[in-house]
């Protein structure tokens, strides 16, 4: 029995189909989304979304945060940005993690919400930095 996953991003629907399981970047860590998995809401950290078929990846997904509802026969992920692994533009990934990393740099240091916001950025874009690397390794 299948999994229904979808990954919604704030424009678009991106992915509907059912697979045998995906691997989702939960805040606490990576959870798998399975058949007859316990009813669950988790928040997700920048990351890769892996979905399998017959044990193999079929498809990986980069997500830059959001939240994921798990029930026994679904799995739908509400992304804050969400795009196929292969569309991350390295070198635009590089570019933003600087400028980011420089924005840290200048917040207050009694600032901890603009602080605690930068760094999820910075933790997202160096995931989608990690996911490209991965995918495209001569880049």
């Amino acid at each position: 029995m299948p999994v229904q996953v979808e990954i919604i991003s704030p424009e678009k629907l991106l992915f509907q189909k059912e697979v045998d399981m995906a691997v989702i970047p939960g805040e606490e860590g990576d959870i798998a989304a399975m058949p007859d998995h316990a009813p669950i809401m988790l928040l997700l950290r920048g990351g890769v979304v892996s979905l399998y078929e017959n044990g193999v990846v079929t498809e990986r997904f980069f997500v830059s945060g959001g939240f994921a509802d798990i029930t026994a026969d679904r799995c739908t992920i509400l992304a804050d940005e969400a795009l196929p692994i292969e569309d991350i533009v390295l070198s635009e990934a590089e570019s933003r993690l600087e400028m980011l990393e420089t924005q840290l740099t200048n917040v207050a240091a009694d600032d901890i919400a603009d602080q605690d916001r930068l760094s999820r950025k910075i933790q997202a874009t160096r995931a989608a930095i990690e996911a490209a690397e991965a995918t495209h390794p001569l880049h």
